[in-house]
């Protein structure tokens, strides 16, 4: 009897020891991560994992670090953030958990993103009793990614870079302007005035848009005639009349002699204070800040004459070198410069290109579809305006629709060594840096392209890779682009997104995937298979990637 209570008593003591030498199995149980299933954002794959450490789990010495693991199917096995957690006894300054009551904890985790849509999430731990090191298998606690977000990799590659634009205008607002003087108190137009430069190049521009009449359009002729403000009101008011009339009457001479109709608008200013008052400004007169004092604080015209009279040294200066150009009548001509058509540009090109403006050419490449055509236009104006930076950023626009970034980039790097600051190409190595998952890079290039062209939709680009989905549908507003259609998708708004697929010029593979994603989002299921039968019969690379979309097997 003796022997067996012995044997009895050896055995509870080994299971004793044995208990605190050992930490049990944990179980998915003891776990729950969110979201599941995981979801990419901006490159990475964040996740939240409440747990739970049941009662009399955590022993008194024990310290147990959980490692996060997310492992991809092509074999690459990514590490997130670690926590430590410790028994009662431990002097540490981990979270401690109660032997007798267990405990709860939450840990947030990240894990880099490594191209690949199935992935499952484990924990691994590392655990020990004192100086002990003790085993903990290994938990699988979450299924799946979905990784939608990542699509902006293959949207960049159709996403239109930034073009240098042209300033062609084929219809340009012209005006050529001529003075006449007149002699104080006489409205009677003087030979010497009528042969001075203004007026002679006043009527030769009417004899060119006389003889022009495709090149240059004739709107009308202004007279504005005027008189100094010295003297009384009525007095300049008749002379400013009469040297309206006179030269009116001298313009309608000149459209006669030359056989040409115009609308002739005439008016007349009978003291022109405004004139007077722009011209102190700009004077160096002694008292010039006392006279636009003056009148500032005198509205009549007749206070203000003998306020101003007042002043005698800076009137005798006023009557000599300002009061004498408001005694004038300014003739203008209003018109428009008419450009070769856009027919006439192409043609042109094909001809003779030397003798189109570089404006022109570029003008002419952006009427082109086809980007080979668009490509031999931009390298016409290379040659022919070799020091332009313009066209050499845009033939990297073209290399990058073509997917060559490499010769995108040696393009852009010949246009900044003539243009060191143009916008486009900054906006431009900011769309490479993208493609090639340097978002910090990008950011940096792309906000030192203030003003480019498109700027806009490049910062869309940029925002959307960075996971800033609500601005980046702002940035995208009124462009129909498969960038814009994934921003709006992953800011879940639906109906947007779905006019913008239906809108988005040359659709392709992405395009029509994302409609899959979309109609699958909506619960549309019978809108899913069309649509992606034609995204995976275009681009291999979806077909795997379909088969794992949790998107649409869910």
């Amino acid at each position: 009897m003796q022997n067996k209570n012995l044997i009895l008593f050896s055995a509870a003591t080994m299971m004793l020891l044995s208990s605190c030498s050992k930490l049990g199995p944990l179980s998915a149980d003891n776990f729950n991560v969110a979201p599941t299933p995981l979801e990419t954002q901006a490159g990475m794959v964040p996740a939240s994992i409440n747990g739970h450490f049941p009662e009399k789990y955590m022993k008194r010495k024990a310290v147990v670090t959980i490692v996060p693991e997310l492992r991809y199917s092509n074999g690459t096995i990514v590490q997130g953030n670690v926590a430590t957690f410790q028994g009662e006894k431990v002097a540490g300054n981990d979270q401690t958990i109660s032997y007798r009551l267990g405990g709860n904890y939450t840990m947030k985790t990240n894990f880099p993103y490594a191209d690949d849509n199935k992935a499952d999430m484990y924990l691994t731990f590392r655990a020990s009793i004192g100086s002990k090191t003790v085993q903990i298998p290994e938990v699988k606690v979450a299924y799946g990614i979905i990784a939608t977000s990542e699509l902006y990799k293959r949207t960049l590659t159709t996403a239109q870079a930034a073009i240098a634009p042209d300033a062609y205008q084929r219809i340009s607002k012209q005006k050529q302007e001529a003075n006449i003087k007149f002699l104080i108190q006489q409205a009677n137009l003087r030979k010497s005035e009528l042969a001075n430069n203004s007026v002679q190049e006043f009527v030769k521009m009417l004899q060119r848009i006389n003889a022009d009449r495709q090149g240059l359009n004739l709107e009308n002729v202004e007279v504005s005639a005027y008189a100094s403000p010295d003297g009384g009101f009525s007095i300049n008011d008749k002379l400013a009349a009469e040297r309206q009339k006179n030269s009116e009457q001298y313009v309608n001479q000149e459209l006669n002699r030359i056989q040409m109709k115009a609308n002739v608008d005439a008016k007349y200013t009978a003291q022109d204070w405004e004139g007077f008052q722009e011209l102190v400004k700009a004077s160096d007169i002694q008292d010039k800040e006392v006279i636009l004092r003056v009148l500032s604080m005198y509205k009549d015209p007749e206070e203000r004459e003998q306020q101003i009279k007042n002043i005698s040294s800076a009137f005798r200066e006023l009557a000599d070198g300002i009061l004498p150009q408001l005694r004038r009548a300014r003739l203008t001509i209003n018109y428009e410069t008419v450009g070769r058509s856009d027919d006439q540009i192409l043609a042109q090109i094909k001809q003779d290109a030397t003798k189109l403006s570089i404006e022109e050419l570029l003008y002419g490449a952006n009427l082109k579809e086809d980007l080979g055509e668009k490509e031999d236009i931009y390298k016409l104006a290379t040659e022919i305006y070799p020091s332009d930076a313009r066209a050499y950023n845009n033939l990297a626009t073209i290399q990058y629709a073509r997917g060559n970034y490499k010769a995108a980039d040696q393009y852009i790097q010949k246009a900044q060594s003539l243009q060191a600051n143009l916008p486009e190409a900054k906006a431009n190595l900011g769309m490479i840096a993208l493609q090639a998952g340097d978002l910090k890079t990008a950011e940096q290039y792309i906000a030192s392209a203030t003003g480019a062209n498109g700027l806009q939709e490049v910062l869309g680009n940029l925002h959307l890779a960075q996971g800033n989905y609500a601005q980046a549908e702002q940035d995208f507003a009124d462009i129909y682009s498969n960038s814009a259609a994934l921003a709006q998708i992953m800011n879940k708004n639906y109906a947007s997104a779905a006019v913008t697929l239906k809108y988005v010029k040359n659709a392709d593979a992405i395009t029509e995937y994302l409609k899959a994603i979309l109609a699958a989002r909506m619960g549309n299921k019978q809108d899913i298979e069309e649509p992606l039968g034609k995204a995976i019969a275009a681009d291999a690379w979806l077909q795997k990637y379909a088969a794992n979309d949790l998107e649409l097997t869910k």
